[in-house]
């Protein structure tokens, strides 16, 4: 437990800074399309900006089990393993990534929040994305380049996903906000996504191999 403590550590520390970037990023990216909305008197931004969560929530699961599963996969050949881990990986843990960390952050921030959870709400729109994930993270070249590519772009939508659910379903004046939704954001985005794309799968791999060597 020590092991995975210190090797969760590590992996917190190197994506930190990539972290930032996509947070950033995304806080750009909500931003102009808030201030577009508000050019038109008709447009409404709570409307869009869930429309929009709607896209990235389930493009992140659908990267999320690619690279949780692409990790485990590399390691140890087990298919119903592989299968059940990608799941529960993507859907379990960048569930509280995209919904349930928000969904606090902005209770946090004195704001009445709905609780939106895709999976129970709209379960064809997410399940899809999650099995192709899976079946992509069965396929996909067995080199470490393959899980970082997946796991750079599940940050990335990972941030959009996070900061969409707080303008979606509460925090509509969220500019006003903005230095801790920028916080709130990074430790949403950093701590599941390190967890579901690195550590969960390796705490299952059996083998005699330290996890700092995995990745």
């Amino acid at each position: 437990m020590n092991k995975t403590l210190r090797h969760l550590g590590v992996e917190l520390e190197k994506h930190l800074p990539y972290t930032i970037y996509s947070v950033s990023v995304g806080i750009i990216i909500v931003g102009i399309l808030t201030y577009l909305t508000s050019l038109s008197a008709s447009a409404n931004p709570t409307v869009l900006s869930a429309s929009l969560f709607h896209i990235f929530h389930p493009l992140h699961l659908l990267f999320s089990a690619t690279a949780t599963t692409a990790m485990f996969w590399r390691h140890e050949k087990n298919f119903a393993k592989a299968v059940i881990i990608g799941f529960i990986g993507a859907v379990g843990i960048c569930g509280m990534s995209d919904i349930i960390i928000p969904y606090i952050s902005g209770f946090l921030l004195g704001t009445r929040m709905e609780l939106h959870i895709c999976l129970i709400r709209h379960p064809l729109l997410i399940l899809p994305f999650v099995i192709f994930g899976i079946f992509t993270g069965l396929i996909v070249p067995k080199t470490i380049e393959s899980t970082i590519f997946s796991h750079t772009a599940h940050v990335l939508l990972s941030s959009m996903a996070s900061i969409l659910y707080l303008v979606s379903f509460g925090l509509t004046n969220w500019i006003n906000f903005i230095g801790m939704v920028f916080i709130y954001t990074v430790i949403a985005v950093i701590i599941p996504c390190c967890t579901s794309d690195i550590i969960f799968p390796l705490l299952f791999v059996q083998t005699e191999e330290s996890p700092s060597h995995h990745h």
